[in-house]
């Protein structure tokens, strides 16, 4: 393993906000109907999926990862499914990731259950070195694929598949095998967080502070030691905008709820969940001491990879920006809603052109001018006029989204601001309407006003209009 993979396997250990939803907890209890109005997800006939004629993978390029140039598993090879409700797609082209790349699966799931529980979150971490950046990709859990060697399912349950009918590699070899195969993402490892565990850590770290985009509310234990069953245990709770402290028990709920909102809703919440985590373990200088924390670690989580690995290169994860970070998910976008017909089971089939469309942006390449020696990241100056005092850093964090460097000043609100976006520098025009489409402006809140002497290439004036709410899973 390469010194630079060493680095990369820390920092999957480093982002650990993979907290499970337990059925009995929260998609099985219903204490009371939906609200009225609220809309279902809209379902659609059978999807038109192209047919393997063959079920041998495409030509894997020289500069992807290692990736299986096997034949695939035929259908019914483990375990004796039932026929598949859909014909099974053909296999995804591998994306073409570097040699040093390394992608790292993170799943929680419920490691005390005796079935070998669904993986119900499931987060791709692209670790690419060349580049200085992360990708994280969510996957949802109800996205219906070919588990290679059984048949169409949930791609939640190639865990429990892989484990029960002998699949080469268990549980995580199905997982990675199915992610390969309908996303074209080689995966080399695995951290797999328990829901006790999760909680355990963020208290390990005194909490963490969460930026909360959009204000939500949901049900929540009236305490942690309320029957579950019983309805007046329940309680609407709801998290304020903002930047919002949580314990283990807080942030778990907050990661996990799905009740009165949609598993893309939650995926949006794991990831600033996971930021927050991220950032707490750099403040608290974590990385340094991850030998004495091993021991505590490997309670709460499973890996394959070991304290070695991990230990090898821990100050490189010191070294990333949380700009470098980008969170891209497969959302309402790139999915269509669709009932199985004998089951009844919602799904969400894959749209292929649009999730190739959006891999294509997440894994792009910055493009560098060969004839500019260096060429400083784009930097957007945050001033908030709003009178909100965590707008800011609500503004701050949507730019980093989006792969900006952020300065946040410390001017007086005036009454009477305006949000606009202040183009300083010219020479990064092209880069004015992703600014814009970050934060949620439009062209005609851009001022043009050069300023030589700034060191910044935009600045971002918040006002008492600007709406800090945002849903990256879509557009």
């Amino acid at each position: 393993m390469t010194r630079r993979r060493l680095a990369t396997c820390l920092l999957g250990v480093l982002l650990v906000a993979c907290s499970p939803a337990p059925k009995e907890v929260v998609a099985g209890f219903r204490p009371l109907k939906a609200p009225p109005g609220q809309a279902a997800p809209t379902l659609h006939a059978a999807p038109t999926l192209p047919v393997a004629s063959t079920i041998a993978p495409s030509p894997v390029p020289e500069a992807t990862l290692p990736a299986p140039t096997r034949e695939w598993p035929q259908p019914g090879m483990y375990g004796v499914p039932s026929p598949a409700a859909t014909p099974i797609p053909s296999p995804v082209p591998p994306i073409g990731f570097n040699p040093d790349d390394v992608n790292v699966v993170l799943i929680g799931a419920d490691l005390n259950t005796t079935d070998g529980s669904r993986t119900d979150v499931i987060i791709i971490a692209s670790i690419r070195p060349g580049t200085g950046d992360v990708v994280l990709v969510s996957v949802p859990r109800d996205l219906y694929v070919y588990l290679p060697g059984y048949t169409m399912q949930r791609i939640n349950t190639a865990w429990i598949y892989g484990e029960k009918y002998g699949y080469p590699g268990g549980g995580f070899g199905m997982l990675r095998d199915a992610i390969l195969y309908n996303l074209g993402i080689p995966v080399q490892n695995y951290v797999r967080v328990d829901m006790s565990g999760f909680r355990r850590q963020i208290n390990n770290l005194g909490g963490i502070d969460v930026l909360v985009a959009c204000p939500y509310t949901d049900w929540r234990l009236r305490s942690t030691s309320a029957p579950v069953e019983d309805e007046e245990s329940w309680v609407l709770f709801t998290v304020p905008t903002g930047k919002i402290h949580m314990n283990g028990d807080y942030a778990l709920w907050y990661a996990r709820s799905r009740a009165r909102s949609s598993d893309f809703d939650r995926a949006r919440r794991q990831h600033e969940v996971l930021r927050g985590i991220y950032r707490q373990a750099l403040r608290l200088e974590m990385i340094p001491r991850l030998p004495e924390l091993y021991g505590d670690l490997t309670e709460i989580l499973a890996t394959d990879l070991s304290l070695g690995e991990l230990v090898s290169l821990a100050p490189m994860a010191n070294q990333l920006e949380p700009s470098r970070i980008r969170s891209r998910f497969i959302g309402r976008d790139q999915v269509t809603a669709w009932r199985i017909p004998l089951s009844g089971a919602q799904v969400l089939v894959p749209k292929p052109a649009e999730i190739e469309s959006l891999f294509a942006e997440a894994y792009a390449a910055p493009v560098l001018d060969p004839l500019v020696p260096t060429q400083p990241e784009i930097t957007v100056q945050i001033v908030n006029q709003s009178r909100h005092p965590d707008w800011d850093l609500l503004a701050a964090e949507r730019l980093t989204y989006a792969g900006f460097q952020t300065v946040i000043a410390d001017d007086e609100p005036q009454s009477g601001s305006v949000s606009q976006v202040v183009e300083l520098d010219q020479s990064a025009d092209v880069a004015s309407q992703r600014v814009l489409q970050a934060v949620g402006l439009t062209g005609q809140q851009l001022m043009i006003a050069p300023d030589s002497l700034s060191p910044f290439q935009f600045r971002l004036v918040i006002g008492a209009n600007y709406r800090p709410c945002f849903n990256p899973t879509e557009g």
